[in-house]
C-alpha cells in the first residue's frame, strides 16, 4: 500500500511540473508579442555618414589595413567603433569640445569631478578587448552611465572645450583602475599635506650657549644606547608594516598587462600646464604620466587627429615620450594637423588646401549641453557611495537632504570597516551657516564650523555635550564683533578669552572659577547666580602712545585675597620690568572710622628710575580705578558665561530646525517658494476674514436694547437700521474728531517749541541744538502722518457707511422687513 502511494504522489508531482511547464510557455509566448517601441529623436548625424564622414571611414580602414601589415603582432585598432544607432563613426568625430557656463568646469579637476560623480561606471564586456560601441557623449550624459571609453570621451571633450590640450587613450591599465576599485586606495580627504618647515634664520648676533662641561664619552655613550634603541624599534616598526602590506597585498592577476582601459592625457603648453600628466575618468584622480597604475599605450586622439604609439611599453609608460609632433614615435593619421612636423611638398599643400584641413574632421555629436538642474543634482539619483581603504564617502545633491547634508566621510579602524573612528559631514545653504562637523568617536569630541554670516559670529564650536560650564572651545570671526573676541576656552573652573584688534590693547583674559555656595545654586538667572570668580588676569599689548613703565602688560585681580597685581611693559635695554600690587582694604574700619591710604597697601618695583616713590593720593586714585576696573571685569565675565549659555540655547534651536535658505539666483526654487507662500498667505487671509465675519455681529447691541426680537414689524427693523448706521456714522466722526485733535496737539507743541528755541537760541549749546532739530524732525513725521490717516478716513468713511447699509439690507434678520424700502 505504501508503494502504491508513493507512486501516486509522484504522479501528481509529475501532473503539476507538466502544468507550471504550459503556463510557462504560455507567460514566455505573451511576454514576446509585447514590445515596447521607444520614439526615435536623435538627429539625422546619429543615424547616417555624410560624405566627408564616408571618407574618413575610406581613411581609417586604409590606415588600419597598413598597420596591420607592418605590425601584425599587434592589436586591432580602435578606429570606427559603432554608435548607439549602430553606424560606424570615426573616433575623433565622437569627441564633441564644448565649453560650459559653470565656472567650476573651466579648470580640469573640476571637469574631472564632474564626470566621476555624474556618470556611473559599467566594466567592459571584455575586459582584454575596446568595446564595439562607443556612444556619443550626448547620450551618455542622457544615461548617467557608460564604460571607460564613454567616460573619456565625455571628459576629453569638456577639458578641449575648457581650452586645455588634451587626448581620449587607449591602452592597458591595472585591474584596480579597470574595475575601479578603491578599496586599497587613501581617501583623498584623508591624506595630510606635507608642511613646508621654513629654515630659522641665524642671528647675527646672539648669546653664546653656556659651555657644556658633561663628560663627551659618556655622552657618546648614551647616544649610542639611544642609536641601538631606536634601530631595534624602526626594525619593528618596519617588519610590522611588512605584515600589514602583505596581509593587505590583493592577489595576483591573471590578465595583469591585458586588460584594456580609456583614460586622458593633459599635454603641458596650453592654459599653462606645465607638465603632462594622466586623467582616471572613474575616479577623477591625476597621475604622473610615470605612474605604475598605466602599463601601455595603443593609440591616443583628440578631435582632430588619431596617433598611434610606436615605441616600446615594456616598461609601461615610464619611458615613453609625450610628442605627437615626433612621427618616429607617434604615427600620426591625417596630414594637416598642428602635431606633425613632417614639411608636404608644395604641389600636395596646394592641392589639399588650409581650409579643407580645418573643416575635414568634424563632430557628428550634438553640442554638450548640461542644465543647471544636472549640473547641482551631480550624482545619479542625487546620491553616491565611494569605498576607500578604511573609509566610506557618501556624496549628495544639495538641497536632497533637509539639514543640507552634501557629504560625508567615515574613517575606520579596520580593514573591514566595522569600527567607527571618525566621521567628518559637509554641508550647504544651512541657515546657521554651519559648513562642517566633525566627530571623534572614541574621544567624543565634536567639532562644527562656520561659514562668515552666523549670529553671534561664531566660526568653529568644539565640544564634547551642549551642557553648559563643560569643556568646550568656541572660535569667532573677531572683525564682525565689537569686544574683538577671537576665541574662548571654556571648562568647569577656568576661562580663557584671546582678542584682537581692540582699543585697550587687551589680547588676553584668564578666569579662575571657584565652587558654588549652596545658597547660589538655589538663584536662577541672575548674576548672583554666576560662579564664584577667584582670579581674573588680563594682559596687554604694547601701547606706543605711552611711556613702557606707565603702560600696563599684565593686570591680576586675586579676587579672593583682595588683591590687584601690576606688571609693566619692558623698556628698551631692560631685562626687567616694573611690577606694583595693592592690598584692599575697607574703607571703615569695625569702630566706623575711615581708613586712610597708607604705604604698607602698595607695594612697588620701579626699574632704572631714580625718581621717589608717587605719592600716596596718586596711588589711592590710581587703586580706585583699578577697583572699578575690577568691578567692570567681573561684569564682562559673566556677560561672557551668559553670551556661551545664549549660544548654546540658540545651537540647540539651529540643530533642532535645521533650516535651509535658498540663493536669490536660484529662480526655479524661488519660484515655487514663492507660490507656497502666496497660497499660504491667501488661504490664512480668507480664513481670518471668515473668522472676523462669523465673530462680528454688528446688530447685537441694538437687538439687545429691544428686548425680545422674535415677532420683529416694520417699525422696528426700520428703527433698528436707522440706529444702528446713526451710531456708525457718530463712531465715524469721533475717529476724524480724535485725529483731528492729536494733529492740533502735535502742530501746538511744535510751535511751543519753537518759540522757545527763538528766546533762547544766543544761549544754546550744540547739543541742545542737535536736540532741538530732532525734536522738529520727529514732531514733523508725526504730523504728516496724522495728516495722511484723516485724509484717507475722509475719503474711506462714505464708503465704509454704503457697504455696512448694504449688509443690513441683506441681513437675514431684516431683508424681509426692509425689501420694499432698498
Amino acid at each position: 500500500m505504501e508503494v502504491l502511494r508513493e507512486d501516486g504522489e509522484e504522479e501528481e508531482e509529475e501532473k503539476k511540473a507538466f502544468v507550471m511547464s504550459d503556463e510557462l510557455e504560455d507567460l514566455e509566448e505573451k511576454l514576446s508579442k509585447i514590445q515596447v517601441h521607444i520614439p526615435n529623436v536623435l538627429p539625422a548625424s546619429y543615424k547616417m555618414n555624410s560624405a566627408k564622414e564616408q571618407m574618413l571611414l575610406q581613411l581609417a580602414d586604409n590606415f588600419h589595413r597598413q598597420y596591420a601589415h607592418l605590425c601584425p603582432d599587434r592589436e586591432p585598432l580602435f578606429l570606427h567603433p559603432l554608435n548607439e544607432c549602430g553606424v560606424e563613426k570615426f573616433v575623433s568625430t565622437t569627441v564633441r569640445p564644448t565649453l560650459q557656463p559653470y565656472p567650476e568646469l573651466y579648470n580640469w579637476d573640476g571637469c574631472a569631478q564632474f564626470v566621476s560623480d555624474y556618470l556611473t561606471m559599467e566594466p567592459l564586456p571584455s575586459p582584454i578587448t575596446p568595446p564595439s560601441c562607443l556612444p556619443s557623449p550626448t547620450t551618455t550624459l542622457k544615461y548617467q552611465q557608460g564604460n571607460c571609453f564613454g567616460f573619456s570621451v565625455v571628459l576629453c571633450s569638456l577639458l578641449i572645450g575648457a581650452g586645455y590640450d588634451a587626448y581620449c587613450v587607449n591602452g592597458y591599465a591595472t585591474r584596480e583602475i579597470c574595475m575601479m576599485d578603491e578599496t586599497r586606495e587613501v581617501c583623498p580627504l584623508l591624506k595630510k599635506s606635507k608642511e613646508v618647515r621654513s629654515p630659522e634664520k641665524v642671528k647675527k648676533y646672539a648669546v653664546k650657549p653656556p659651555r657644556d662641561l658633561r663628560s663627551k664619552f659618556e655622552l657618546q655613550q648614551a647616544a649610542k644606547k639611544e642609536a641601538e634603541i631606536e634601530a631595534a624599534e624602526e626594525k619593528k616598526q618596519k617588519e610590522e608594516e611588512d605584515k600589514l602590506m602583505e596581509s593587505e597585498k590583493p592577489k595576483p592577476d591573471p590578465l595583469y598587462g591585458l586588460r584594456v582601459h580609456a583614460w586622458v592625457l593633459i599635454l603641458s603648453g596650453k592654459r599653462e600646464v606645465p607638465e603632462s600628466f594622466f586623467i582616471d575618468p572613474f575616479t577623477a584622480n591625476s597621475y604622473s604620466t610615470t605612474d605604475d597604475c598605466f602599463l601601455g599605450i595603443e593609440s591616443v586622439w583628440n578631435h582632430k587627429n588619431y596617433w598611434v604609439n610606436m615605441q616600446d611599453c615594456w616598461n609601461g609608460c615610464k619611458e615613453l615620450t609625450f610628442d605627437l609632433g615626433d612621427p618616429v614615435r607617434w604615427e600620426f593619421m591625417l596630414l594637416g594637423t598642428d602635431k606633425p612636423l613632417l614639411l608636404l611638398p608644395e604641389e600636395e599643400e596646394e592641392e589639399l588646401g588650409d581650409e579643407d584641413l580645418d573643416d575635414f574632421v568634424t563632430s557628428w555629436v550634438e553640442p554638450i549641453h548640461i542644465s543647471r538642474k544636472e549640473f547641482e543634482t551631480r550624482c545619479p539619483q542625487g546620491k553616491k557611495v565611494i569605498q576607500y581603504k578604511k573609509a566610506k564617502l557618501e556624496k549628495w545633491a544639495p538641497y536632497l537632504n533637509s539639514n543640507g547634508l552634501v557629504k560625508r566621510l567615515t574613517h575606520y579602524e579596520d580593514l573591514e570597516c566595522t569600527r567607527v573612528l571618525e566621521v567628518k559631514e559637509w554641508f550647504k545653504n544651512r541657515e546657521d551657516m554651519m559648513s562642517m562637523r566633525q566627530v571623534n568617536k572614541k574621544t567624543e569630541v565634536t567639532t562644527e564650523y562656520f561659514s562668515p554670516g552666523h549670529v553671534q559670529g561664531l566660526k568653529a564650536h568644539i565640544y564634547k555635550t551642549m551642557e553648559s560650564e563643560t569643556e568646550r572651545t568656541m572660535e569667532f570671526y573677531s572683525e564682525t564683533r565689537v569686544d574683538g573676541l577671537q576665541k574662548r576656552v571654556e571648562n568647569a573652573q577656568e576661562m580663557m578669552e584671546y582678542f584682537e584688534g581692540r582699543s585697550d590693547f587687551l589680547h588676553y583674559r584668564h578666569t579662575t572659577f571657584g565652587k558654588r555656595t549652596k545658597k547660589a545654586q538655589t538663584l536662577v538667572n541672575s548674576e548672583l547666580n554666576a560662579r564664584p570668580i577667584v582670579q581674573i588676569k588680563e594682559q596687554f599689548h604694547r601701547n606706543p602712545e605711552k611711556p613702557a613703565d606707565e603702560d600696563v602688560a599684565e593686570r591680576i585681580f586675586m579676587i579672593l585675597e583682595e588683591r590687584i597685581m601690576l606688571t609693566y611693559h619692558c623698556k628698551d635695554d631692560y631685562i626687567t620690568a616694573s611690577k606694583k600690587e595693592f592690598i584692599k582694604q575697607k574703607d571703615v574700619d569695625n569702630k566706623g572710622n575711615k581708613i586712610i591710604m597708607t604705604s604698607d597697601m602698595c607695594i612697588s618695583y620701579q626699574v632704572g628710575s631714580s625718581e621717589k616713590n608717587k605719592k600716596l593720593l596718586h596711588l589711592y586714585e590710581m587703586m580706585l580705578k583699578l577697583m572699578e576696573a575690577e568691578k567692570q571685569s567681573k561684569h564682562q565675565v559673566w556677560e561672557s558665561k551668559t553670551e556661551v549659555l545664549e549660544i548654546l540655547k540658540i545651537r540647540e534651536e539651529e540643530a533642532a530646525a535645521s533650516k535651509l535658505t535658498v540663493s536669490m539666483y536660484d529662480t526655479e526654487r524661488n519660484e515655487k517658494s514663492k507660490q507656497q507662500r502666496e497660497t499660504m498667505e491667501r488661504l490664512m487671509q480668507e480664513e481670518r476674514q471668515r473668522q472676523v465675519e462669523q465673530d462680528l455681529d454688528y446688530l447685537a447691541p441694538f437687538l439687545i436694547q429691544m428686548g425680545s426680537t422674535e415677532k420683529m414689524s416694520k417699525w422696528q427693523a426700520l428703527r433698528l437700521k436707522e440706529d444702528c448706521l446713526n451710531d456708525f456714522k457718530h463712531r465715524l466722526i469721533d475717529k476724524a474728531n480724535l485725529i483731528q485733535a492729536r494733529f492740533e496737539k502735535e502742530t501746538q507743541e511744535l510751535q511751543k517749541k519753537q518759540q522757545w528755541y527763538q528766546q533762547n537760541q544766543l544761549s544754546m549749546t550744540l547739543e541742545d541744538e542737535d536736540a532741538y532739530l530732532t525734536y522738529c524732525s520727529d514732531a514733523m513725521f508725526r504730523i504728516r502722518i496724522l495728516e495722511i490717516r484723516l485724509n484717507r478716513h475722509k475719503e474711506m468713511a462714505p464708503q465704509k457707511y454704503i457697504e455696512l447699509e448694504e449688509k443690513l439690507c441683506k441681513d437675514p434678520r431684516l431683508a424681509e422687513y426692509l425689501k420694499f424700502y432698498v
